[in-house]
Parts: C-alpha cells; sequence; structure tokens
C-alpha cells in the first residue's frame, strides 16, 4: 500500500473488503488471538484444559502400550509439571520443516503423529494442536526429552523458543516432562484446582487398566494415587459404592473387531436411577452417540429375549421397555477407535455409524453368555425390571394427573410464589427459599421487577430413594416443579424455562445445608439440564454481623470475622463491638437480605456447575443413598476442612 493510497483514504470515508484487509496471523499468533477456539475459553474450564491437552498426548504412549506411569503436579508457584515414561516427542531434525520434532510439535499446529497411524493407532486428540496450544498460551513452557541415552531441553516463552534444543545431561530411561505457566495476559484465572484435575486423572486411570497416575499439589502437600487393574470394573464399583447392588461383580466384556476395541462394565442396583457413562479414546462422550445407542439397543432386545424364553413374564400384561431395562443400572461404555467422528466442536456425540453395530452385537452375546451363566441374577434383575415397568404405569397415571393440573407445563402457577414482573427471561431471577418467614422477608427484599421468590416449606423429599411417581406425588415439589415450567422427566424441555437464574437461599447452618443437598439432589437427578446450562445457583447469605457504634460489616466467613474485628478495634481495647452470629435468614430485615444477599451489586452467588459428573454421580449416591457406612466413612475423613458447623 503507498502513501497516496493511504492519503486518499485518509480524505475520504471509504468501506471496502478488498486483500489488504485480510490479516494473516502467522505461527502460533491466531491461538493468542482467538484462545477460545482451541480450548472452550478464558476462564476456569479453559485454564484446565491446557493441562488436559499435554495428559492427553501422555495418555495416547499408554494407549500404545508405551507408557506405564504419568505424573501430574501443580507447583507450589503455580505452574504444572507432567511428565511421563513413554517414548518421548522426537528429537531428531524433521526432514520437510529442518526444525526437531519437539520444536514442530510445539510450535506448529497440526503437527503431530496421530494422522497416519504409523505411531499411534488410536488416540484421544486427533488434530495435532495440544502441545502448540498450550505453548502459545503460557507464559513460559519448557520441554525435556528423555531419549536415545541423552536429555534434550528447549525453552519457551508465549509460544516463541528462546532456545534451541540443547542436550543438558544422560539418561537411562525415555520418556517427556513438560512444565508450564498459563500465561494471566490471556486467562481470567491461573489458579488451578487440584481437584478438578484429579479428577479428570482418576477417570483415565480407570479408563485405561494397569495405567499408573499419580497427582501432587505442592500447594497443599496432596498426594493422589491412581492406579486400577481393574479398569472399568474398578469404575463401575467406584460409582456404586453406597447403593445395594443386586449382584455382588460387575458384568464386564471386552471385545475387538476391525481394529475397534470396546470395553463395558455394568452392575444392577436397587435404585431408581441409570447412571451410564460412554467414552470414545478416553474422551467423554456426554451426549452420547453411535456406542451408547448399541448398547442401549442390546440390553433391550437381550433382556427382553431371555425373559420370554425362560417365561419370566407370566402374569405381565406390558411390554418391558429400554427405560425399564435401564433403571439402577450403572454401566460404563468404552470404545477406542482409529478414525473416531464427533459432532461438534465439543466432541460430545460419537457419529462413527458403525460403532452401534459391532457394540450391539457384542453386548447380545456378551449378556446371553452372562444371563445364561447366573440365573439367580438374571431372575433378581428382571424381577426388578418388571417392577420398574409397574412403577412406569404408576408414574404415567400420576404424570396425567399433574399435567391435568397444569404444573408440568407451568400453566398453574403455586399459590405462594411472588412473581417478578418481567416476561425477559434473561434478566429474571427466582429464589427458592427455606421456610415461610425467610420467603416473606425475601419477598419484601426483592426487586419485583426480576426477582421472584418461591418458599419451600416442610421436610423435602429425597428423591435419591423414591421412584418419579413419588416425586409427582410429592406436594413440596410440585409446586417448584410448576413456578420453573420445565416440566419434569419425559415431559422436561429447558426452553420452557422461565426463569434465566435458578437460586437456591437456606440458612447458613446445618439444616440450611441439609436443604441444599436436597434441593441439589432433585435437580442434579430430574432436572439435570438447569445445571448443565449453567442456570443454577447457590446465594451466600453472611454468617456474620460485625458492629461498633454506626459502623456494620458483613462476614461471610471467619477469617473476614476476624478481620473486621481487628479493623474496628483500629489502637484501640476493642470494648463496643458486637458480633452477631446468623443462624437464619429469618433474623435479617428485608433491607439486610436485600443488601447482602438479593443486591446484584454486592452478593455473593455460587455457580453450581457439572465439571465432573462422575464425581456428582458418586457423591449424591454417596450422601443421600441409604448406606449409613460409606457416608460416615466420608464424614470423618472430610470433618476436620468444615468451616462452619452448628450445634
Amino acid at each position: 500500500m503507498t502513501e497516496d493510497h493511504d492519503k486518499k483514504n485518509d480524505d475520504q470515508e471509504v468501506d471496502e473488503y478488498g486483500s489488504d484487509a485480510i490479516q494473516v496471523l502467522k505461527g502460533l499468533e491466531g491461538v493468542r488471538k482467538r484462545p477460545a477456539m482451541y480450548i472452550g475459553d478464558t476462564g476456569e474450564s479453559g485454564l484446565h484444559e491446557l493441562v488436559k491437552e499435554i495428559v492427553n498426548n501422555s495418555v495416547d504412549e499408554a494407549m500404545a502400550g508405551r507408557c506405564n506411569r504419568i505424573d501430574v503436579t501443580v507447583m507450589a508457584d503455580g505452574s504444572v509439571t507432567i511428565e511421563d515414561d513413554g517414548r518421548g516427542i522426537p528429537t531428531g531434525m524433521h526432514a520437510g520443516e529442518g526444525k526437531s520434532g519437539v520444536e514442530v510439535v510445539m510450535t506448529m499446529l497440526h503437527a503431530g503423529g496421530k494422522f497416519d497411524k504409523k505411531a499411534y493407532q488410536v488416540s484421544g486428540g486427533l488434530h495435532g494442536v495440544g502441545g502448540s496450544v498450550v505453548n502459545a498460551l503460557s507464559e513460559w513452557l519448557s520441554v525435556e526429552v528423555r531419549q536415545n541415552g541423552k536429555i534434550y531441553q528447549q525453552k519457551y516463552k508465549r509460544g516463541i523458543p528462546q532456545t534451541e534444543l540443547e542436550v543438558i545431561g544422560e539418561a537411562d530411561t525415555t520418556g517427556t516432562i513438560i512444565r508450564f505457566l498459563p500465561d494471566a495476559e490471556i486467562f481470567e484465572t491461573i489458579q488451578f484446582d487440584s481437584e478438578l484435575i484429579s479428577y479428570r486423572l482418576r477417570e483415565l486411570a480407570f479408563l485405561n487398566k494397569g495405567l499408573e497416575i499419580n497427582a501432587t499439589d505442592e500447594r497443599t502437600g496432596t498426594v493422589d494415587k491412581y492406579h486400577f487393574e481393574g479398569g472399568v470394573v474398578e469404575f463401575v464399583e467406584f460409582l456404586n459404592e453406597g447403593r445395594n447392588c443386586l449382584h455382588a461383580d460387575p458384568m464386564y466384556l471386552e471385545g475387538n473387531r476391525d481394529g475397534v476395541s470396546v470395553e463395558i462394565a455394568m452392575q444392577y442396583n436397587d435404585s431408581y436411577q441409570e447412571s451410564v457413562f460412554t467414552y470414545a479414546n478416553n474422551i467423554k462422550t456426554t451426549e452420547g452417540g453411535t456406542h451408547l445407542v448399541g448398547f442401549r439397543a442390546a440390553l433391550t432386545t437381550t433382556i427382553n429375549s431371555y425373559s420370554n424364553r425362560e417365561d419370566l413374564l407370566k402374569g405381565v400384561k406390558f411390554a418391558l421397555s429400554g427405560e425399564d431395562a435401564r433403571e439402577g443400572l450403572t454401566a460404563v461404555v468404552s470404545v477406542k477407535l482409529p478414525e473416531p467422528q464427533f459432532e461438534g466442536q465439543t466432541k460430545s456425540k460419537l457419529g462413527n455409524s458403525d460403532v452401534k453395530g459391532l457394540v450391539q452385537s457384542l453386548t447380545s452375546e456378551a449378556l446371553s453368555m452372562y444371563l445364561e451363566e447366573h440365573p439367580d441374577v438374571a431372575k433378581r434383575v428382571i424381577s426388578k425390571i418388571i417392577e420398574a415397568g409397574r412403577a412406569r404405569d404408576a408414574a404415567r397415571k400420576a404424570r396425567e394427573l399433574t399435567r391435568r393440573k397444569g404444573v408440568l407445563d407451568g400453566a398453574s402457577l403455586p399459590g405462594k410464589l411472588a412473581d417478578c414482573s418481567s416476561r425477559d427471561r434473561e434478566e429474571t431471577e427466582i429464589y427458592l427459599v427455606e421456610g415461610d418467614s425467610a420467603g416473606g422477608s425475601a419477598a419484601q427484599a426483592r426487586d419485583q421487577k426480576f426477582q421472584a421468590v418461591l418458599p419451600m416449606f416442610g421436610k423435602m423429599l429425597n428423591v435419591e430413594r423414591v421412584r418419579i411417581d413419588r416425586v409427582l406425588g410429592n406436594d413440596k415439589l410440585l409446586p417448584l416443579i410448576a413456578a420453573l415450567g420445565v416440566g419434569i422427566g419425559e415431559d422436561f424441555d429447558l426452553s420452557r424455562l422461565r426463569y434465566g437464574k435458578v437460586i437456591i437461599m437456606a440458612d447458613a447452618d446445618v439444616d440450611g445445608a441439609h436443604i441444599r443437598t436436597l434441593l441439589m439432589t432433585f435437580f442434579f437427578r430430574y432436572l439435570r439440564g438447569i445445571i448443565s446450562e449453567g442456570k443454577l445457583y447457590l446465594a451466600q447469605p453472611p454468617l456474620f454481623l460485625v458492629k461498633r457504634g454506626k459502623r456494620e460489616m458483613y462476614a461471610f466467613s471467619e477469617k473476614e470475622r476476624d478481620e473486621y474485628v481487628a479493623e474496628l478495634k483500629g489502637d484501640g481495647d476493642g470494648r463496643g463491638i458486637m458480633i452477631q452470629r446468623y443462624k437464619g435468614l429469618g433474623e435479617m430485615n428485608p433491607e439486610q437480605l436485600w443488601e447482602t444477599t438479593m443486591d446484584p451489586e454486592s452478593r455473593t452467588l455460587l455457580h453450581v456447575n457439572l465439571d465432573d459428573a462422575v464425581e456428582a454421580e458418586h457423591m449424591f449416591t454417596l450422601l443421600m443413598g441409604e448406606h449409613v457406612e460409606p457416608r460416615r466413612a466420608f464424614i470423618e475423613a472430610n470433618a476436620l476442612s468444615v468451616k462452619f458447623l452448628d450445634a
């Protein structure tokens, strides 16, 4: 572009789209410019995606039979170190690029050993962007490779090499160590949550039997070791902890056809929930896909065939449905295949059409053989399925009754609901408040334009222990179902949700914690879409009022209380300082409730999300199930970390 051209554009307004308007981002500039395209977002989820990308590369080595151990450490300075004992990233010169294999992998998009299937028959990442994306989004990163009897190292800053690949020592082992610090210029937070990391590592250890994965957090000194020789069988046993199982050992099947391997573990329990988790190449397929379709089809047809053949359906006047066959079933379905086809950027649904038939035939063969060899287990399972069918019929009648009352579609709103006036769903919110007294106070405190209040009264139903017909007949839950408007079960439709935010507001004591847990169990089991779409929140009322004279400060923790007390003391002796411990929302007047808990400008809301559905499944079963011993063990193990506990 010439100076004359520039001057011409200065003199007149030109709005043209030509070749000059096309911006070319070289190297890893594009990743830094649009990080969300590669890691989803720049919040907490995107931050932890960096760890997943590097760990997935190590797991690919394990699936290739070349790696036995992976160590993940959150360092004291907030950086992360990931080490494996695999073959190591190739250190030789790349003929086409004139750079070492390490530099090619760490600085070029779509560069890796997962395209021609020579190095990796199966992998969790097919786009060759993991290492380079993490490098681009890190303030600094270093790679250390043990290979050919030597230790190689290269350092980077925001994706740009700072050194050549250098030999820094000798080695008698092989493997790769990657250390990196996320770039604070890119991410909203660079503080890693070691629990989120550990959940994913545990899942990977379950899915790759025999692989040892260690998670360490130097900031807290915690160390978690994951090593499961039983693989997905131990996964199912973990999920069923705290449940009464209909057979002692999970059913297990594995098979390999046309380069596709299938592993399935399944176990029935006496609960009323279906808990099936599916994976493709270690990637959690939250929306299922062809492997789930094949598994479900085989389950229904095989159980029906066996039941009819053994004459176990005498007197049953209805056909057993797939829903009946899956009640009380916990299963893990894991497939590993050379060319997975995922629907959508999030890889949440497997689309390979041939996988359906393969999983279906393998499941049918293995399940038929199991039922034949374990007739006692078969009778117990089918008896439960028949009972589920009868309950489904009862639920249908209950649903029809509630549908006629206008409850399921929100046509008939509960009398206790103090609704808001705005019809713009995205700006509205509903507070689910414990008790009529607190509900009345909240109704007075709210902004009537966009805030609705529904008082919840009486003992809440623990839905973990009941079927949906009991839920549909419960006078404590029906007002909630009606107010939200989304329906429940087969009638659930998230598009009908009447509010942009659903906020649980309970007392900051033991009873309030119980109410919150019961309500979250209900949402998790029957209205999970509200959680997965990020619509559920927990209000955080203050725990203390610290006051001296006319000066009042609300504290949400004991630490904050002590800081306020110290501030009010100043250079004095502390006389005249009053500390009030709030045990219930009813102790606050409407003005205080608005200022501390309901005013969007000053309140604190905790966002309820499903970062780890496996951990949520396990925890709700543990805390809300029938077995006392696992719950007691959990309480004893975590008692010292409880911050607030009322007598």
